[in-house]
């Protein structure tokens, strides 16, 4: 995984990096956005276009966000999310779910 978005999107979901991602690898959930791990080619113009500064690079995470690479993982799991691999966001639009762990956090 390249890129990881934390906790500063949670109930905030700016969508500036979704915009500028150029392989559409940011998917949208109820409450956070989430990066495909297979589908991100590294590129970091999503941490530069962050309002919130939510997104880093994987082995650049503050301390106690490390967790966020498997919530941003596992999000794309049959079990949670049903996505799997689908190969651009566009096409997949808003996802009604969440990671388990996003539904229990507070933003901020």
């Amino acid at each position: 995984m390249a890129h990881v978005i934390t906790a500063a999107c949670i109930d905030v979901k700016d969508g500036a990096c979704v915009q500028c991602c150029p392989v559409d690898c940011i998917y949208e959930g109820a409450r956070t956005l989430y990066i495909h791990p297979d589908e991100c080619i590294d590129c970091g113009v999503c941490v530069s276009a962050c309002p919130t500064q939510a997104i880093y690079e994987e082995f650049r995470l503050p301390p106690g966000m490390a967790h966020f690479t498997t919530i941003n993982r596992e999000f794309f799991d049959a079990a949670v999310s049903g996505l799997g691999s689908p190969g651009g966001a566009a096409d997949v639009g808003p996802v009604a779910c969440d990671h388990p762990a996003i539904g229990r956090a507070i933003a901020g």
